[in-house]
């Protein structure tokens, strides 16, 4: 089983509990990317394992190997001391080496497919997480200015606002009635404290003139005395 559907196993059946329990889509969204995380998480602890497993069969296929010189170098040993009987024993073990050495080689093949398709299966994953994250991350911002917009028409469409501003205005009208009555105590009590000092100033003009008239005709009377 790959690890996408692996994934898909883990995400299909959380999800499905999730919309039975009416969820909303940003959890379901933050479930996906975290299973996606996990996975890859998963997957490279795999492929690290896989790979440590992979040297280890390198060592034992070159020490099959070197076995398999050494038992070939001890047939032909055999042989030139007239002991074909150990020269077969050695070639025995130098098959049964070479055997060893290819059943290994053929698991080191299968890591190498293990760690080629992980190697794959790895970026196709990442790209779709990186993926999975911006979209989420304009989901939200999408659904933060929504919600904005949203709470400002609310506020903008509440009758409390209209009300409030209408118990503003009457408050101001209560207020201009009220300086109105102040306004009112003035109206026919007598002159107020600037007329009467505009009515001094008038009054000390005309005694001014008046001084100056009877001085005029004074002058011309002075003079025919005199004379």
């Amino acid at each position: 089983m790959g690890i996408f559907s692996r994934m898909g196993d883990i995400i299909n059946s959380n999800l499905n509990a999730m919309i039975d329990k009416a969820e909303n889509p940003e959890k379901i969204a933050r479930l996906i990317i975290q299973e996606m995380e996990d996975t890859l998480v998963e997957v490279r602890t795999d492929a690290a394992r896989n790979i440590a497993e992979r040297k280890e069969l390198s060592r034992k296929a070159e020490a099959y190997k070197g076995r398999a010189g050494e038992w070939a170098a001890k047939a032909e040993l055999a042989l030139t001391k007239d002991r074909e009987d150990l020269a077969r024993g050695a070639l025995a073990a130098k098959q049964q080496a070479e055997q060893m050495s290819e059943v290994v080689l053929k698991e080191i093949d299968i890591l190498d497919e293990a760690v080629a398709k992980a190697d794959g299966d790895l970026s196709k994953l990442q790209t779709k997480l990186d993926e999975a994250k911006a979209k989420h991350k304009a989901l939200m911002m999408r659904t933060t200015v929504a919600t904005g917009q949203i709470r400002m028409r609310t506020v903008l469409q509440d009758n409390k606002v209209d009300d409030a501003l209408a118990r503003y205005e009457r408050m101001e009208r209560k207020v201009d009635e009220l300086e109105a009555h102040v306004e009112a105590f003035d109206l026919g009590s007598g002159e107020s404290l600037e007329s009467q000092f505009a009515a001094l100033e008038a009054d000390e003009a005309i005694e001014d003139e008046l001084a100056a008239l009877k001085a005029s005709l004074k002058a011309p009377a002075k003079k025919a005395a005199n004379k």
